[in-house]
């Protein structure tokens, strides 16, 4: 893997400030990711949607330090502070510390600034939504453009690949969290371009019937979730059905691609379902264990189930690594089903809450 791609290798400008704000969504996975090794290389490729009502926007503030050259490689600290919601979170730094950690090889120049964080989420952190996909694209979407500002030579082309390469080095899914509306990420002989170390947009002409589909999330349970993904994944190392489910979701992705280029919606529909079903199961499989689905998520998967039979509908459901339900449907049966959440599914939803959501195209620079 040349990873030597994304190294600074040019002369930096100096600049002693800047100020970048960018907006980049969650993603919901439709073939799943879980379980990966290091640096953030996924046992498997994965596909998504990306979202657009769904996302964060962060700003961060630079200041070039005093004498920054002079500070010995072997004790240089990144400064930075950080601000979520307007509040000063302490217990999210060493997650972005560690994420900055990962990258100082390849964005040097961070220990030449002093970095406010400034995020906000359109939707509740850490209930299995996407935060960290959100998150961690839009710190990395600022870095690139501090990048661009002392590093002029730089194409749209290759700041995108380098910031889902840098964004994968925080959160997995956060590669996918750069572009839109389809994104693979994972080596895979069926997706032509693709990589271990970036997300692709899916580079085939979808069929039409996938053109701004429709996904309503559900929040059964807007609180932190019990197990992170990150226990999750780590207990794919020693799981039973790993390397089975590794090879089933390959063969799934390479479905996947065809059923978006011929709009088969009812095998999507067979597909995107088993995939979230099998995620969950690795989960119940595990040791230790864990379930992360609440009763709630049930009664919500057997009331799709019962609509898409009476109504001959392709409404279907996925489940992200969390209890809440991403209802997708095409945008032709929006007012039916967008009724039938209203009517039938919001009463199982926390404060009967949902998020409205369709497919979006990416990162914005605001």
């Amino acid at each position: 893997m040349n990873t030597d791609q994304f190294l600074v290798k040019s002369e930096l400008k100096h600049i002693d400030t800047a100020s970048f704000t960018w907006q980049t969504p969650s993603n919901i996975a439709l073939v799943k990711y879980w379980g990966k090794s290091n640096p953030q290389i996924s046992k498997n490729a994965s596909i998504s949607f990306t979202l657009n009502n769904c996302h964060t926007i962060t700003t961060i503030d630079f200041s070039k330090k005093q004498n920054s050259e002079l500070v010995s490689e072997f004790n240089r600290t990144v400064d930075f502070d950080l601000f979520f919601e307007g509040k000063q979170k302490e217990e999210f730094k060493p997650k972005i510390a560690e994420f900055f950690r990962r990258v100082e090889e390849y964005c040097p120049y961070i220990f030449d600034y002093k970095m406010t964080i400034n995020s906000e989420n359109s939707f509740p952190h850490s209930s299995g939504i996407a935060s960290s996909a959100s998150g961690l694209s839009a710190i990395a979407m600022c870095l690139m453009s501090l990048e661009k500002e002392i590093n002029a030579d730089l194409s749209a082309d290759f700041i995108n690949k380098k910031a889902s390469f840098l964004a994968r080095l925080g959160s997995g899914s956060a590669s996918r969290s750069i572009e839109g509306p389809l994104v693979v990420w994972g080596k895979h002989p069926a997706i032509e371009g693709s990589s271990d170390l970036f997300g692709i947009q899916f580079p085939y002409k979808v069929h039409s019937v996938f053109e701004n589909y429709q996904d309503a999330i559900l929040l059964v349970d807007e609180g932190e979730k019990q197990v992170s993904s990150t226990i999750g994944h780590n207990l794919m190392h020693n799981h039973p059905f790993a390397e089975s489910r590794f090879l089933q979701a390959n063969e799934n992705l390479a479905k996947m691609a065809k059923i978006l280029q011929e709009g088969d919606i009812k095998s999507f529909v067979n597909l995107v379902e088993s995939e979230a079903l099998t995620l969950h199961a690795m989960m119940l499989t595990s040791n230790p264990y864990f379930i992360l689905m609440k009763p709630n998520t049930l009664e919500i998967i057997n009331k799709i189930w019962e609509y898409r039979q009476e109504n001959n509908s392709n409404i279907c459901f996925t489940l992200d690594a969390g209890a809440n339900v991403h209802v997708l449907f095409p945008e032709s049966e929006k007012l039916n089903v967008l009724q039938f959440i209203d009517s039938q599914l919001s009463k199982f939803c926390q404060k009967n809450h949902y998020i409205c959501d369709t497919v979006g195209f990416g990162a914005k620079k605001l």
